[in-house]
């Protein structure tokens, strides 16, 4: 991209489909209306062996935990434990037992995590064209609280980027498309249906525990989806109604062709509401659908109910 201008990403979406308003002037949760009564029960009709996955991460890991480059590791702190009632300063209560307590300062995106749907924009205006300003101080438009207050419950399916090129992990900034996704899905024996909750392993965030974070870190640069028209329309015309991914950005940072950087956030996410998912940990599940040849479940997810935020953990769970 040396060289080259880089557009604004106004113009490179300029002919992007939108569905502000498709459900009314005061929507927040955008694409996740797609989960009706009927996507929860085609979800519950996948559970047939009673297995259930956990996606998130650890989180508060004294090692460390995979998170965005420039954000802070979370921190944990005991505030109460045994060593207050050895020194003497532990509290009474009736009964004589004793208790532990902690707090924990994180970044709302730093672990397993939905981002609200204002969470990127540009030309001031986030999902639904609400102002932008709405977000100064605390989101009061389309924060990840009306998504927590929702929950996503619905069909989800699994493609296993990683497997399907006959490998552990995608290379740094290894990129696929929609296509690719068609082609995995097909040699899984799968179809991906309409509101399918769509979840992409690339392999990334299993690779931290496996590489230790400063080869993880060293020239990071993430695989992952890359814009094109094309792949948007697909999302669009398949009413996708939540992206999960085991990466950090679930694309690539930098599109390779035009040198935006999140592209998918702000087409897929600002234009079309539909909900991203990032940094869950898909190994154990992929494993598993490999050996049993289960690829799809019923997902269920709600991300804490934080007042104004541009995000917040998740640990979503799915039943096979």
């Amino acid at each position: 991209m040396e060289g080259k201008t880089v557009p604004h990403v106004r113009e490179l979406l300029e002919n992007s489909p939108k569905n502000w308003g498709k459900w009314g002037p005061n929507d927040e949760v955008g694409s996740l209306n797609y989960l009706t009564s009927v996507e929860i029960l085609r979800g519950v009709a996948c559970v047939k062996q009673g297995k259930t996955f956990t996606l998130q991460v650890r989180l508060g890991d004294p090692d460390g935990d995979p998170i965005w480059p420039g954000r802070q590791q979370a921190k944990r702190i005991n505030i109460m434990d045994k060593g207050h009632y050895l020194c003497g300063k532990g509290p009474h209560y009736p009964g004589q037992y004793e208790s532990a307590d902690d707090v924990i300062f994180m970044n709302l995106q730093g672990s397993t995590q939905y981002d609200a749907l204002g969470h990127v924009w540009y030309d001031d205006q986030i999902w639904n064209g609400y102002n932008a300003n709405t977000t100064i101080g605390g989101m009061t438009k389309a924060s990840v609280l009306p998504i927590g207050e929702r929950g996503v419950v619905g069909r989800g399916i699994l493609i296993d980027m990683a497997r399907h090129r006959g490998k552990d992990v995608l290379e740094p900034g290894e990129t696929f498309t929609h296509l690719d996704l068609l082609a995995a899905a097909h040699r899984q024996g799968v179809t991906i249906e309409k509101r399918d909750i769509l979840l992409i392993r690339t392999g990334w965030i299993g690779s931290y525990y496996k590489l230790g974070a400063e080869a993880f870190y060293k020239e990071f640069k993430e695989p992952g989806l890359t814009y094109s028209p094309e792949l948007v329309t697909w999302f669009q015309e398949m009413e996708i109604p939540n992206l999960v991914t085991d990466t950090m950005a679930n694309e690539v940072t930098i599109d390779p062709v035009s040198g935006v950087e999140l592209p998918l956030h702000n087409a897929l996410m600002r234009n079309l509401g539909i909900a991203l998912t990032e940094i869950a940990m898909l190994d154990p599940l992929a494993d598993d659908c490999a050996a049993d040849h289960q690829w799809t479940f019923l997902y269920t997810a709600a991300p804490l109910k934080i007042v104004g935020g541009s995000g917040a953990p998740v640990n979503p769970v799915v039943i096979k």
